[in-house]
């Protein structure tokens, strides 16, 4: 099998099985996982940088006021992408996570028009208006917006909009947003840990366990999906984006239970109509065979 294309299936796949762990965090406040996720993802990347030797990059990008500056935005955009998800996975929303990440390219695309000046073919036009018309019928069946999938498709949509503006290569990026949530970050957790009110600590192994693994969970398949990025072709990528909702949903509904009735179905099959036509268009506008994108490095992704 073709190295980029593991590493991508192994991303998808952690992402899509995720939820599975976040609930098993579900008696630690969300604000405290989030706190936890960002403190030991930093850990994680101290060491990529120090083995990599790359931390001159990351330095030399936070130089720039105009970088720092979109990254701190970024980060703003990452965190609450971050405790959204984990909120929606601890108050039985995995269904309404999933949808966020359906519709997520399709927001993307037409932020692209909004903001960027891009031009959309006749049949992503199409694909977008599907998708909206699945949204307004999930709004008027439930009666409410389903605003936990909004938020995260459009948290998501906006970060990878900045992520255009920014110039530094994806870790040194990550890097920098990272540390823009730490300090706050230690701060809270300390308070927390002085009020009391800490959930780490050996007095629960298990739960502190659980916690340091976050930043694994959370660094591991960014890392594998960077190491994707650089050996298939982005078209390939398009497509097997969708693996992760798609194991979401099928969690949500096989696993836990969620409720997944005859109105749910009606707005899910318009926005996964419009999510087939859009990756469709894009598979066949790319007319490009998979090949392999020699790097420097083959042998660790990232």
């Amino acid at each position: 099998m073709n190295k980029g294309l593991a590493y991508a299936l192994c991303a998808y796949t952690i992402w899509g099985l995720s939820p599975v762990f976040w609930k098993g965090l579900s008696s630690v406040p969300p604000v405290d996982v989030l706190g936890h996720r960002a403190l030991w993802i930093s850990v994680m990347l101290v060491v990529v940088h120090l083995a990599r030797n790359s931390w001159r990059d990351v330095l030399a990008a936070a130089s720039s006021p105009r970088t720092v500056a979109l990254e701190v935005l970024a980060a703003a955009l990452l965190g609450t992408n971050w405790l959204t998800w984990v909120w929606a996975m601890n108050t039985d929303r995995v269904l309404e996570g999933s949808l966020g990440y359906f519709i997520n390219p399709l927001v993307s695309v037409f932020l692209g028009v909004v903001f960027l000046g891009e031009s959309l073919r006749r049949m992503q036009w199409v694909a977008i208006v599907l998708a909206a018309m699945g949204v307004v019928w999930l709004t008027v069946d439930v009666g409410s917006l389903p605003w936990v999938s909004l938020v995260l498709g459009f948290t998501f949509g906006f970060y990878g909009l900045l992520k255009k503006k920014i110039d530094s290569p994806p870790l040194v990026s990550l890097a920098m947003e990272v540390s823009v949530m730490i300090l706050p970050a230690l701060v809270f957790l300390t308070v927390r840990t002085t009020d009391g009110a800490g959930v780490i600590g050996p007095s629960n192994p298990g739960m502190t366990a659980m916690l340091i693994a976050s930043g694994a969970v959370t660094g591991v398949p960014l890392l594998l999906f960077a190491g994707a990025a650089r050996r298939i072709p982005l078209s390939l990528i398009g497509v097997l984006q969708y693996l992760a909702p798609t194991l979401n949903f099928l969690l949500g509904v096989a696993v836990y239970g969620e409720r997944f009735d005859g109105g749910r179905l009606v707005g899910f099959a318009l926005i996964w109509t419009g999510v087939a036509v859009f990756a469709t268009d894009g598979w066949r506008s790319a007319r490009r065979p998979l090949r392999h994108v020699p790097s420097r490095r083959e042998d660790t992704p990232g």
